[in-house]
């Protein structure tokens, strides 16, 4: 008996789940060849205003644990990966081609690794006590700004966003990822291992669909705090940027490497003043 292929649908990923859109609609995914490779759905307004809410309910707990403890979360997303990694190496050839594939699913792997490396070092090295003139201690602390929202590169389809989540998570932040309209499929399955990992429900969402619509929603939420532009068009930055202004909007742009000032730049530094002696 000739067996038909069980095909994967790609869904959302909200709050620890993998909904539809409300809006109903899907769009086509094709290849770096213009082939058809899948269908994507195209997340509406009403998906990021969602997104944002859980993003939101989800920041207070996951930045209240211990930098120890995320470190431990963000390393389970590596193993994770690494168990799966044929999977995603097979995504990641569909979207980008098979040059290279394995190579950025590696790098993918290991940048989670790096940065849950960091979760509870950063506050020592970017912060601490301040020398100044007067009998007073001067300490600064860096703290999560809370909401991230996250536009992802078009290219590399998986490295390109885990480039950009990877560093606001580890500084403790809920993250809100729009995934790349041309080359999505990578990032659903970056997702489901999110959702099989110990990362808490509503930490990371992914969602997919036209940037047109997705982006300029994101950019003028008013309980977004800040906002990775990776991913956005150097013709449609000016006006991403005018829509984040509306509540002070923290922007954010990719550094050519990984450091710990990608961790700090989703970040306040909070510093306390305090008289020495009685």
């Amino acid at each position: 008996m000739t067996r038909v292929d069980v095909r994967k649908t790609y869904k959302l990923f909200i709050n620890g789940g993998f909904p539809r859109s409300e809006s109903g609609r899907s769009y086509e995914v094709k290849d770096a060849n213009g082939e058809l490779i899948g269908n994507a759905v195209r997340g509406s307004r009403k998906d990021v205003r969602d997104t944002v809410a859980a993003a939101r309910k989800a920041a207070g707990s996951w930045a209240g644990i211990t930098g120890y403890n995320r470190g431990q979360v963000l390393y389970r997303v590596a193993e994770i990966m690494e168990s799966r990694r044929h999977e995603l190496i097979a995504e990641v050839t569909r979207a980008d081609g098979k040059r290279g594939a394995a190579a950025q699913v590696d790098r993918a792997i290991d940048a989670w690794v790096w940065y849950a490396g960091w979760t509870d070092k950063v506050a020592q090295v970017m912060g601490g006590v301040n020398p100044v003139a007067g009998p007073y201690f001067n300490i600064t602390s860096p703290e999560p700004i809370g909401v991230v929202g996250v536009v992802a590169p078009v290219t590399p389809s998986l490295l390109g966003l885990v480039e950009r989540v990877a560093p606001a998570l580890c500084a403790g932040n809920a993250a809100v990822a729009i995934a790349s309209e041309k080359r999505p499929l990578a990032s659903i399955a970056l997702a489901e291992c999110f959702a099989t990992s110990d990362v808490p429900r509503g930490v990371v969402n992914i969602i997919t669909g036209l940037g047109s619509e997705l982006v300029p929603t994101l950019a003028s939420h008013l309980d977004v705090d800040a906002l990775d532009v990776a991913g956005v068009s150097p013709g449609s930055l000016a006006e991403v940027e005018t829509a984040a202004a509306g509540n002070l909007k923290r922007i954010v742009r990719p550094a050519a490497q990984r450091s710990p000032y990608e961790v700090t730049a989703f970040m306040e530094m909070k510093t306390v003043w305090h008289p020495k002696g009685t």
